[in-house]
């Protein structure tokens, strides 16, 4: 029997972009769902990579004098370098200057051309060179792009369109049949608003610039870098390359970006694909930006975070940690010093960490660092099991539709199930007293370790085997998983408990 799948994307990332604290955010949140599907007994494809194809690139690599895939050789490991500070579990990487990523274009540029939905005419209108965007008079703010605020450029030149009018009524059944096509709701209803007012036929060729990927049937036309980008989707799993793992993952599972290139991803990309006969992603997942100590991130402020400063200073757990247990996923968030030692002080050091440190403390004191199966349980007992399972069981329901803010909050719910326990059941008393419900209570205080261990991984894989390694637990992902509906009371060769150095320490400011 075939095991589930489950296909995940980040966006491609521009190579001369600085790493910041966006594209470190959309890629941990896709590494989260990657390691949580895996523990549920998925398959998982987890694609991100990088863009290096465009008018920007060209013009960012002649400044320095050099060949752009010279400046993309050089600035992509910027990105793969992060990934692994960042713990980053992708299973592909696709960079768009790829031999196997240029057939893959060419070829759909072609079909949908075969198909009647790409043809040859003028475009004459503003163009918006960082964003790689096109923009009517009317759509433009006070002369200026309206997502950058930056001056387009006019432009009039040759240029093969797709006929996206064509899919308007098409693409308005598709939203109406899947409402949770795009997530959070806020953003789908942007997006039927948008559809619903007409679409315009879009350009998707360049003729004033070379650095991209040349249009088959007239090769002074460059293909348009959304057309070429958006393509990355297909070719990272194969397309044309590997038809068996392209037709086990595809349609992709859920497609992660900030929320503004919903427009590329929920209106050209469905009905390109629409054009080539290729069923639409499951979902797109449009999250918010991050400000920092209440202000847009600028290059021209310097207020850009960098990502490796933050994990250096305060550690990759605990970075990860943070952007996800601060602002509840798809909304805004605001970065600052303050806040992200509050929650590693409060609610790691004080609230989770102080209950590992003293369960596995008073394990090693009282049973001498060995687990043994629990005696005659009582309401108690019975008590703390059904409160750990609703929460793992809502837990679960928050992670099905990317709430990581509240999967974290039912972890905290469980650690006060844990801590009130502790206080309740006084194991320190029962030890001191020779009474051999202690070997329940310790059992039941490892067991729940074990499970917070468990649902914390996917956002601190490297905390979560420290409990672990403390508790005694060999190989937990291979012989976990999430089996704890069928097995809550887990038993297997377990090693010595052992005592555990604080691993949240305060920070002190």
């Amino acid at each position: 029997m075939s095991r589930k799948k489950y296909y995940i994307t980040t966006p491609i990332y521009y190579i001369n972009d600085v790493p910041h604290i966006g594209h470190a955010y959309t890629t941990v949140a896709a590494d989260i769902m990657a390691r949580y599907k895996r523990l549920c007994g998925y398959d998982v494809f987890f694609l991100t990579g990088t863009d290096e194809h465009g008018q920007k690139v060209e013009e960012a690599a002649s400044k320095q004098g050099i060949h752009p895939k010279e400046l993309a050789d050089k600035m992509v490991y910027r990105f793969t370098d992060l990934w692994k500070t960042l713990n980053i579990s992708n299973t592909g990487f696709i960079r768009t200057t790829e031999e196997r990523h240029k057939k893959v274009v060419q070829h759909i540029f072609k079909k949908a051309y075969e198909n009647g939905d790409i043809y040859l005419g003028e475009y004459e209108d503003w163009y918006c060179i960082p964003c790689e965007s096109y923009f009517t008079e009317f759509q433009l703010k006070d002369g200026m792009c309206p997502d950058c605020l930056r001056k387009p450029e006019r432009l009039k030149e040759e240029s093969y369109f797709f006929k996206l009018s064509h899919y308007t009524h098409r693409l308005l059944e598709f939203l109406d049949n899947n409402k949770d096509f795009i997530m959070p709701e806020i953003r789908y209803n942007e997006v039927y608003s948008f559809v619903k007012g007409g679409l315009r036929d879009l350009s998707v060729s360049r003729t004033s610039f070379s650095w991209g990927i040349k249009v088959p049937m007239k090769e002074k036309h460059i293909v348009y870098v959304w057309f070429d980008a958006l393509a990355n989707y297909l070719t990272g799993i194969g397309f044309q390359e590997d038809k068996g793992c392209f037709e086990s993952f595809w349609p992709c599972d859920m497609h992660l970006i900030g929320k503004d290139i919903l427009r590329f991803h929920a209106v050209y990309w469905p009905c390109f694909l629409m054009s080539l006969g290729i069923e639409p992603p499951h979902h797109v997942f449009a999250h918010g930006w991050w400000t920092i100590e209440g202000q847009k991130m600028s290059k021209s402020l310097g207020n850009v975070i960098d990502p490796n400063d933050v994990v250096a200073t305060y550690g990759v757990d605990e970075f990860r940690f943070f952007l996800f247990r601060e602002v509840p996923f798809g909304l805004d968030g605001d970065f600052s010093k303050q806040a992200i030692i509050h929650r590693i002080n409060s609610d790691l050091a004080n609230d989770f960490g102080n209950l590992v440190s003293r369960s596995v403390t008073m394990i090693s004191k009282f049973l001498r660092g060995k687990i043994e199966n629990p005696e005659t349980r009582n309401s108690a007992d019975e008590e703390f099991e059904a409160g750990i399972r609703q929460f793992i069981r809502e837990y679960h329901q928050s992670m099905d539709v990317l709430s990581f803010y509240k999967a974290l909050q039912n972890v905290f719910d469980i650690t006060s199930i844990m801590n009130k326990y502790i206080d309740s059941e006084a194991p320190w008393k029962l030890a001191k007293e020779g009474d051999k419900r202690v070997k329940t209570v310790m059992y039941n205080l490892w067991n729940g370790l074990r499970l917070l261990a468990l649902i914390l991984f996917p956002f601190m894989p490297h905390k979560s085997q420290k409990i672990w390694d403390a508790i005694g637990i060999k190989d937990p992902i291979e012989k976990a998983k999430f089996d704890y509906e069928e097995n809550f009371y887990h038993r297997e060769d377990i090693s010595e408990i052992t005592k555990i150095n604080p691993i949240f320490p305060r920070i002190e400011q």
